[in-house]
């Protein structure tokens, strides 16, 4: 991975602690998906996670013996000490899922195995992730056991509601790998935005024709959601202002839903005050209808015409506003990408316009991939060709830094 401050993970190890919960089951997962952000993985099971997990299945996965036992045995060397060994070497300590018992354990300082010395013994940071019954959940043991581990500096991932492996519905179910995988990334990454505040546009807009039809564009706001991440990883205060999409954005950032292009300018106007960096990634639809029917408009002859009017321009409306902040735009062109985006960037009087080819399927909208140029007033900074969209999130708010 490596080359920009939010991709400084490649190495870095994470000591995964699993308990005999039902939940056990996601830890192969889990360790794919450390594994793909470049983490070097050491897992420890408890006696009771076995009836889980294999430790064969995670030595496979880790490609790193599984530790199991606090005296392995004569043929173990001597000087390794386990525990010990795998605390220093730890630069996170997650456990996944945390029993109710295990954080008993945790909060009272017992350590009677493997697992519990480990955590003990290290000067990483920590996170669970609790998993249980609902009522073992909210027994105010538990609950207590919680707050005096938070109280320690122990990140705790709460769990989320839906239906449990007991039958039960309620809070218990561990988050899924990916949620776990987001949390696993913002403690270890470089938190070099603390402090900034990121107002990010994303998605696209809609502009309502009747209660039935409306005018939008392809955009799903992947993009968008890769700056999202990437910002609240490297520790900035995020919101999005969003068009409609199934995309989900990051749990840390405050999410304003909009329709059309005007609700995104009242929102963008509405917020920008305490706004550090601007960065318009969302598509807005350039014409909107003149009229809007309040009933569906029925099927007659076989042409129709629907009046169009401008929308507003969100970064013409907000130029005077500007100040000291950063204004970061987006451009999409099929054609004639340089010249165009160039001429937007000028007119707008931005700091820096992302142009991105589009009318390709394997880039763009809808894709996993961007390409295209970053410019500056300067001229070109940076030339990508299908860069994956959370890379580029990465490289666009490093340029970002170096403005601000």
């Amino acid at each position: 991975m490596g080359g920009t401050a939010g991709e400084d993970l490649e190495g870095k190890t994470v000591v995964f602690g699993i308990t005999g919960g039902i939940a056990a089951y996601k830890a192969p997962l889990l360790v794919r998906g450390l594994k793909k952000i470049g983490l070097d993985v050491h897992a420890v099971l408890t006696e009771a996670a076995h009836h889980f997990v294999t430790p064969m299945v995670l030595q496979t996965l880790t490609g790193r013996p599984v530790h199991t036992e606090m005296f392995p045995g004569p043929s173990h060397q001597a000087y390794d000490i386990d525990h010990i060994a795998l605390a220093d070497r730890a630069d996170l300590f997650l456990v996944a899922p945390a029993t109710a018992n295990f954080i008993a354990k945790l909060a009272q300082g017992i350590a009677d195995d493997l697992l519990s010395c480990t955590v003990l013994a290290t000067g990483a940071p920590v996170l669970i992730c609790p998993s249980m019954n609902v009522n073992m959940l909210q027994n105010r043991a538990t609950q207590e056991n919680l707050d005096r581990v938070r109280a320690r500096g122990i990140h705790v991932l709460d769990p989320v509601s839906g239906e449990l492996a007991c039958g039960w519905e309620g809070s218990g179910r561990l988050p899924e790998p990916e949620r776990i995988v987001a949390e696993v990334k913002m403690l270890l990454s470089e938190h070099d935005l603390a402090g900034i505040n990121i107002l990010i546009t994303s998605g696209p807009t809609c502009e309502d024709i009747d209660p039935v039809r409306f005018i939008t564009n392809r955009s799903t706001g992947k993009m968008g959601a890769a700056l999202v991440e990437a910002a609240c990883i490297r520790g900035a205060r995020v919101k999005v202002v969003s068009g409609p999409v199934m995309t989900g954005y990051a749990p840390w950032a405050t999410i304003l839903d909009v329709r059309s292009a005007q609700d995104m300018l009242s929102s963008v106007k509405e917020n920008l005050p305490e706004t550090d960096v601007l960065i318009m990634a969302a598509a807005v639809a350039d014409y909107t209808p003149h009229t809007y029917s309040k009933s569906k408009i029925k099927k007659g002859e076989k042409t129709a015409h629907i009046e169009l009017t401008s929308t507003p321009d969100i970064l013409a409306t907000i130029r005077t506003l500007k100040e000291s902040k950063i204004f970061v735009g987006f451009a999409a062109e099929t054609e004639n990408l340089k010249s165009y985006a160039q001429d937007k960037m000028v007119r707008k009087g931005l700091d820096m316009i992302v142009a991105n080819r589009v009318g390709e399927t394997s880039t763009g909208f809808a894709s996993d991939t961007n390409s295209g140029v970053i410019l500056s007033p300067e001229g070109v900074i940076y030339d990508f060709e299908h860069m994956e969209k959370d890379v580029l999130a990465h490289k666009i708010l490093d340029l970002v830094k170096e403005r601000l």
